[in-house]
């Protein structure tokens, strides 16, 4: 299991990559709880923090594709860069002015969210070239995926250490500094640097064009509203059982789960068709999210989030190779884009959707959403099987539309991600 991950790790660039790019998504990982805390030290009211880390997130959620597709444009160090400078200045606006000018706060946190680069579909449309070989690829992606959920497990952590130290303002602003560092190391990187988007067709849908990707893109929104929801529906169960400290170990479990399962799948070379795959991993994903219905006690229900989060990451994992395998030539970073940003829209509904079923049914009910989500996502992929399925073709293609129905060739792991 190691040695998969150790050779990974070997290859010229990999860690400066991962790193430099974990270190530049801290902004994003951070900025709801950093913006509620920010808000709540200024004086503000809770619906005031919760309206503008809403804002932040649908900026985020609006940015992220059109920022990739600038990147796909026009190379990486040319977008990524001077959007992080952009939206940690856009931060810095936010935490000197506070709330007192609500427009003001609106407006620069909302530009923070629609500037923070896709560093993330960035990093995977790098793997390719810095590892070559596919099957590496696959563990790569895997390994990014374990690594995002410790990362949005360190990150509220390391806002909390910056406000004990100095204040709520301080950890905007540091935070957002570091941010742009680790955005520097990435763009400056010989990878980053060399890296050119495959020739695309114009097209205004761009990524979205793909068949396959739309595919994707409906199932991996309800698994986005399953794991949203389960984030709301834990709240009343914590208070029958034990409180903020329950509640804070669920969260935990969950993300514990998918950090387990994220390891071991990318630690084993699969075979067979990924669309397979994934839906096979999603059943896994559904099931799993069942028993929390039984609401046990809180330590058997601790063990329980854990086991509904095993099959997460994996998952996650897997969309990533059907992503660069559905993308239209030209679009990888678009596409990868598009993914995060669909998750994070699932999410979103998913929370909001879990509210007023756990006011009307409880927290019982609210635990049935993620499982109905999970089967929901399972039926998408059920359906567009065969479009999902769809010929893998070599690792270099001729551009022709005879190729490809949506007149673009799909990018393969090879040196079709650069000029």
């Amino acid at each position: 299991m190691v040695a998969g991950y150790l050779d990974i790790l070997r290859a010229r660039h990999a860690v400066r990559l991962l790193a430099g790019t974990l270190v530049g998504r801290l902004p994003n990982a951070t900025a709801a709880i950093a913006i509620v805390l920010f808000v709540r030290a200024e004086g503000g009211s809770y619906s005031l923090a919760g309206a503008l880390a809403a804002v932040y997130g649908v900026a985020n959620a609006v940015g992220q594709p059109v920022l990739g597709r600038l990147v796909d444009l026009h190379g990486q160090p040319r977008v990524q860069l001077p959007a992080a400078v952009l939206s940690a200045l856009a931060m810095a606006v936010f935490a000197f002015a506070g709330t007192g000018a609500a427009v003001l706060a609106y407006a620069a946190v909302g530009a923070a969210g629609l500037f923070t680069p896709p560093l993330e579909g960035g990093l995977r449309a790098l793997w390719p070239s810095v590892l070559g070989k596919e099957d590496q690829v696959h563990t790569a992606y895997a390994m990014d995926a374990v690594a995002q959920e410790v990362m949005f497990t360190v990150g509220p952590l390391l806002v909390t250490v910056c406000v004990s130290l100095w204040s709520p303002q301080a950890a905007l602003l540091v935070l957002n500094g570091i941010g742009v560092l680790g955005a520097l190391s990435v763009v400056v990187s010989p990878p980053s640097r060399a890296w050119r988007s495959a020739p695309r067709e114009a097209h205004w849908l761009g990524a979205l064009r793909s068949g396959g990707l739309l595919a994707l893109l409906g199932a991996f929104l309800f698994i986005g509203m399953a794991l949203g929801s389960i984030t709301v529906a834990s709240v009343p169960y914590a208070d029958e059982h034990g409180g903020d400290a329950v509640y804070g170990w669920l969260m935990a479990a969950l993300g514990l789960g998918a950090l387990v399962g994220g390891v071991v799948y990318g630690a084993r070379r699969w075979a067979g068709e990924p669309a397979r795959r994934l839906r096979v991993l999603v059943a896994l994903l559904a099931v799993c999210y069942l028993p929390l219905m039984l609401m046990p006690g809180a330590v058997a229900m601790v063990l329980l989030t854990v086991v509904a989060g095993v099959f997460l990451a994996p998952c996650i994992a897997c969309a990533f190779v059907l992503v660069d395998v559905h993308a239209p030539r030209g679009t990888v970073t678009e596409a990868f884009s598009w993914l995060v940003t669909t998750f994070t829209v699932g999410a979103s509904v998913g929370t909001g959707l879990a509210g007023p079923v756990v006011e009307y049914g409880g927290a019982l009910w609210g635990f049935a959403v993620p499982g109905a989500a999970g089967c929901v996502s399972l039926l998408v992929l059920a359906c567009t099987g065969r479009v999902l399925a769809a010929p893998v073709r070599g690792a270099v293609v001729a551009a022709s539309s005879e190729n490809d129905p949506n007149r673009a060739v799909e990018p393969r792991f090879s040196s079709g991600h650069q000029a």
